[in-house]
This record gives structure tokens, sequence and C-alpha cells, in this order.
């Protein structure tokens, strides 16, 4: 017997057949002698209509009664499923997050997991219950309700495989696994039968959706294994885990990230600590900064660029507008017609020439590169938004063809 932790996300749990379908799964599981510990996000749509309700009565409604009326979701699916396994005729039990004690940070809208208690948890699967818990949220210090952000149902459940001790973390999504590239976008798109934690936290990071990076961070810290796969077809995932088989190609995907934003502050002065200011305000307001380039300018100048997630264009360019003054740049440019593209790896470190065959895919293509960044096992690179789609299937052909 062993303890399966699994996780079903909006698209799975979308309608009333859907449920259906994931109590079938459920049940399977439960039937072959596991213990099942079930996370589930909000049916489909659910937090933008929230999120839409909340701004026709409130658009600058506090983040702490926003993580109130959000968290909601997660239980209206718990309860639902609830009551279809019920039907079923399974020993079920729906949990929210404070019930579970998943107790966290008290950045509202973003939490932090800080400890999942799980007793609650142990004592139903001793009671040998199926047992349900909501995704994304949890509760702080001050016994207040809390939600976890993007990828928050990913990071719950991974949180619950490692507090549990887990034999298996399930992400179950509508798709098979992970792909060598958004099979959307690149027909000819590959899935992988296993990838390493690093390449997959990559490719989370980098725009991939197929798991949040925070999750992918957590398994990997505790080496809790995870599979990848369909609710809809039954087919064999993607495994998760810290050592795999390498591929001839040296590459397991190609990855794009629309929602990002160049910045360019022109005129700097060229003096030492000047990038440590910049940074440093940024770094307050809590806006993540990715691809940075400095470059020498006239007269003692210099101008830097970099990128942030779009969600953040406006406070950074209030933050660095606000301090002019103090950083005397000449001028400040902000561009969201932009997008990167990144092919990850773990055997790029040992083989020359990868970079150089990525771009020459974008040559072939006429693609314009307008800022590079590396490490051990990515190469990224800044493009205009309109090429980001023909860029991603010009590199996957010239790996994966």
């Amino acid at each position: 017997m062993a303890l399966i932790v699994q996780k079903f996300g909006g698209s799975s749990v979308a309608d009333a057949a859907k449920i259906r379908n994931v109590a079938n799964i459920i049940t399977r599981t439960y039937d072959a002698g596991n213990d099942v510990v079930v996370v589930l996000s909000a049916q489909g749509d659910t937090t933008d209509d929230l999120i839409e309700k909340a701004n026709e009565i409130n658009p600058n409604g506090s983040k702490r009664e926003m993580d109130v009326l959000l968290s909601t979701g997660e239980q209206i699916s718990i309860a639902l499923a609830a009551m279809c396994i019920e039907k079923m005729g399974y020993p079920v039990i729906s949990l929210t997050g404070w019930q579970v004690g998943m107790e966290t940070s008290s950045d509202y809208s973003r939490a932090r997991i800080r400890k999942v208690e799980g007793s609650r948890i142990r004592k139903e699967l001793d009671k040998h219950r199926i047992v349900l818990v909501a995704g994304f949220q949890g509760i702080n210090r001050y016994g207040d309700i809390t939600t976890l952000g993007r990828g928050g149902s990913d990071t719950t459940a991974v949180a619950l495989a490692v507090a549990l001790k887990a034999d298996l973390c399930q992400i179950y999504t509508d798709v098979d696994g992970v792909y060598t590239a958004d099979p959307r976008l690149v027909p000819t798109a590959k899935k992988l039968d296993a990838i390493t934690y690093d390449e997959m936290l990559e490719l989370a990071s980098l725009g991939a959706q197929v798991l949040h990076n925070r999750s992918v961070e957590l398994a990997k810290r505790y080496q809790i294994e995870l599979e990848v796969l369909s609710s809809f077809t039954g087919n064999p995932g993607t495994i998760v885990k810290e050592v795999v088989k390498m591929e001839k190609t040296f590459i397991s995907g190609v990855a794009q990230d629309k929602k990002i934003a160049r910045v360019v502050l022109v005129g700097l002065e060229d003096v030492p600590g000047m990038a440590y200011r910049v940074f440093s305000l940024l770094a307050k307001a809590k806006i993540n900064v990715d691809v940075i380039l400095q470059s020498i300018g006239r007269n003692n100048t210099k101008d830097i660029t970099f990128t942030i997630p779009e969600g953040s264009k406006d406070l950074c360019q209030q933050i660095l507008e606000e301090n002019q003054e103090t950083l005397r740049y000449h001028s400040m440019n902000v561009s969201t017609d932009v997008a990167k593209v990144s092919i990850v790896g773990a055997g790029m470190a040992e083989n020359t020439g990868i970079a150089a065959a990525m771009f020459e895919a974008l040559y072939n293509n006429q693609i314009n590169i307008h800022m590079i960044s590396t490490s051990e096992i990515k190469v990224s690179v800044l493009i205009d938004k309109a090429d980001s789609e023909k860029a991603m299937r010009a590199i996957h052909d010239k790996f994966f063809d």
C-alpha cells in the first residue's frame, strides 16, 4: 500500500462531467489499495470570475479581503468532488487549507508555506477516508486566510507530499505530460518520458505552464518524485526526478514567455554602485528582475537594460520615475512588445555548439536577437513578441526534427 498525493487543475474539474471523471481516477487509485490525498484547484475560470466580481465592487480592495474571496473557489471544488465520491459509495472528506494546518507567511496573495501540520489528514487516512484538500490556500499566524499566488495548488500538493512522506505526487493537467515545447504552438513537440528537477525548474521559470517553479523547487529539495499526466487520456505521463537518461539532442525543451517587459535606463553615471542603487529599489518592492545587460554610453555614462514580469511594469516605472533625481538617468523606455524564448537541457554544459545552433535557427528565419542570457543548462534570448511562436518552431525543428 502506498500513499499517493494527486492534484487536479481547474480544467480537470471545470464542470460536473469532468468532476465525475476525476472522481473515477481518485477511486481507482483508492481501490488499488492506496491511501489517497487529493488537492483540487478552482473550477475553470472561477478565480477570474471572482476577481471580476471584486472589481465591480472595489477595484482597490485589500489583498487580505481578496484572499478571503479567492480561496472560496477551491472550497467549491473540494465540496462538489466530495459529494460526487460520496454518491459512488466511498468514504471521503473535504478539508480547507486551515483545517489541514497549512501555515503560511502573511504576504497576502503570494504567501509562502512555512509548515504543514498535517495531523488532521493522518487521522482521516487512519479512518480509510479519501481526503480532498483545497489548494492554493493556507492560514497565517494571525489566523487569516492567505493564498499562495500563481501555481499555488501545485505547491500545495508537493508540500503535502513532503509533510506526509508520500510515495508519489501526481499532477493531473490537460496535457499528457511535459513536452519538448507547447504542443498547441509546436505541432511536432514530443512528450518526454522523464526530465530532471533542474530542467523542469528552468522550463517552469521560463514560461512553460505545466508545473509551477515553486512546486518543483520543493520537490527537488525533498526528493519527491513527481508525475505529470493527463486527467483525460489515461496515458502514462512524464516523471520528474533527480537523474534521467540523456537524450541525443542534449536539449529537453523550448519555452517562451510573452508576459514580460523590457526596461531601458539611458545615460546613468558610469560610477561604482549604480547598478546596486537601481536594483535595490526594485528588490525592496519585490520586483523580480531577470535578464540584465549593461552597455557603455557616452561621456562617462552607461545604459542598463533588464526584463521584469509584465505585471510589475507600472510599479517599476513609478519607482524609477520617483527616483530619477537620485539616479540621474537621462531617459527611460519601457516596452512589452518583447518575448523571451529559451532552450533547456542538462547536457548543454558538456556539449559545444548548442547556443550557435539556436542562433543559426533564428538567423535562418530572420529573427533579430535583442538580449542573450545563459547558464549551464539554458540559453535565453529576448526577441520581438511578434516573432516568438515562429522562433519556437524554428528552434524546435533545429534540435528535434
